[in-house]
């Protein structure tokens, strides 16, 4: 499976804070980045803002009913798009730039993975590149849960009986990936916010791409 380098993915469950800490690498990248010699950082995340991005996301907020198999496909599509179009992350990477998104291909095993059963989403995923290194964001469901009472709207899985399967399957998942050559690093995300974005950076810190 080829390793796409310069290529991180933050993964977790809902409430996990992956969303929150891509905004604080962003703001730590935007300081002085001269001064600090950091690479050019390409924030992203799935799904896209494409139009099958679009479906998706209205998918997750209960406006649009599809079939769990249905919706496996529609992550691939979007995928692909990501990754291979013009301006994408397999073009942002060769030509040296730092790419995090927020969610990536895990994502579908775990999730799709309990919605359908494994065969199709190991089928539309089986060829997309595996990133250089994925960080996990660890937390109890329950205090995740606790984290999403105040949102204004529960999106489709976000319910604790689901989240508590989608922290195992994460985690059984973890050791496949590290097999595959993927730096893969578990970070403590009940931690006060600081305290993970620090944790982040150090284990970023340690990339190829930012010793050059």
């Amino acid at each position: 499976m080829k390793i796409l380098d310069n290529f991180v993915v933050f993964e977790g469950g809902d409430g996990s804070g992956t969303t929150t800490q891509l905004g604080l690498l962003e703001d730590f990248f935007s300081r002085n980045p001269e001064q600090l010699h950091l690479p050019p950082l390409y924030k992203t995340t799935e799904p896209t803002n494409s139009s099958i991005g679009k479906l998706i996301r209205s998918f997750l907020r209960k406006e649009t009913a599809l079939l769990p198999q249905t919706a496996a496909m529609l992550f691939a599509a979007d995928r692909n798009e990501h990754i291979y179009a013009s301006g994408g992350v397999a073009e942002r990477c060769a030509r040296g730039e730092l790419v995090v998104s927020d969610r990536y291909l895990p994502s579908s095993l775990v999730y799709q993975g309990l919605e359908c059963g494994d065969a199709l989403p190991e089928k539309l995923n089986g060829d997309f590149p595996l990133p250089q290194l994925l960080i996990f964001f660890d937390i109890e469901p329950e205090t995740a849960q606790r984290r999403m009472a105040g949102r204004d709207m529960q999106e489709i899985y976000e319910y604790l009986d689901f989240q508590i399967k989608v922290r195992t399957r994460y985690k059984n998942l973890l050791p496949r990936f590290q097999a595959q050559g993927v730096i893969v690093e578990v970070v403590d995300a009940a931690s006060d916010v600081q305290t993970v974005a620090q944790e982040v950076r150090r284990i970023i810190q340690k990339l190829p791409i930012m010793k050059r």
